[in-house]
């Protein structure tokens, strides 16, 4: 394999209002891809489809829609059917997390992170993924997190989501070799985004330094540019480390760590 060609392709985004969306759209506009792009904000998806019409001369289609509704991978598929469309790369980025105790969480809230966290993901990545291998010169790529190598106190269930999406992508990746399609799970560690303004507090970074979002999306399609793509990758050299450590220490003590991270200020 080369690396990949967005010339002539149309990827849709969602989450890309924003933050590691919004970055996504930015670069690969830049490398030549129309564009589809996917959150509720509609007012600031026209204000980016505009800045990349401009600068990269790309079509760009804004469609608003709120992925924690019913059938989400539908919904879209049947508007793109509608505007003529044909995607060629999906880009699930569309996420949030809740922060704080389970036994104190809004069950509510917890149903709307399960809609958006892991069933638009899985939903949508079945909604267009035969599209994409007929294509078979595109890519999938689900946004995970650090969240998903252990298990998180005080954002549970979060971390349950990002590793349902990491275990996810990784057999997608499996099971899509030799279509042509490159399917990667994505792991950003703590990244400047609106993620925290979400969330309610910084403790949610457990004292770590936030990535830039466009380093976080270059580490994502440069892993996606090897000869030999990988079925996931971590964004940043401090944060594959910490997983690595993650994975050969004690499991409690791995926990444990991670509790007293998230602990600290309360």
């Amino acid at each position: 394999m080369t690396a990949v060609d967005y010339h002539g392709q149309t990827t849709l985004i969602t989450g890309a209002s924003a933050g590691l969306g919004a970055e996504f759209a930015r670069q690969l506009a830049a490398r030549g891809s129309d564009l589809v792009l996917v959150a509720r904000r509609r007012d600031r998806l026209e204000a980016l489809a505009g800045e990349l019409r401009d600068r990269h001369r790309v079509r760009v289609h804004v469609l608003a829609v709120d992925l924690a509704e019913a059938d989400p991978g539908q919904r879209l598929v049947r508007q793109v059917d509608r505007l003529g469309l044909h995607v060629t790369s999906v880009i699930n980025n569309a996420g949030f997390g809740t922060f704080g105790l389970f036994h104190e969480a809004d069950p509510a809230r917890m149903r709307q992170e399960i809609a958006v966290d892991v069933t638009a993901v899985a939903d949508i990545s079945r909604a267009f993924i035969e599209r994409l291998r007929t294509a078979g010169r595109g890519v999938l790529v689900n946004v995970a997190s650090m969240a998903a190598y252990q298990p998180n106190p005080r954002m549970a269930l979060y971390g349950a989501t990002k590793a349902f999406v990491l275990s996810l992508t990784e057999a997608l990746w499996e099971e899509s070799r030799g279509t042509g399609l490159r399917v990667l799970a994505l792991s950003p560690g703590a990244t400047r985004t609106e993620f925290f303004e979400v969330v309610g507090t910084d403790r949610a970074a457990g004292g770590t330094r936030l990535a830039a979002p466009a380093d976080v999306v270059r580490a994502a399609l440069a892993a996606l540019d090897r000869r030999n793509p990988p079925p996931s990758v971590i964004a940043g050299r401090m944060n594959r480390v910490m997983a690595s450590l993650a994975r050969l220490a004690p499991r409690r003590q791995v926990i444990r760590a991670v509790g007293r991270m998230t602990a600290a200020g309360a």
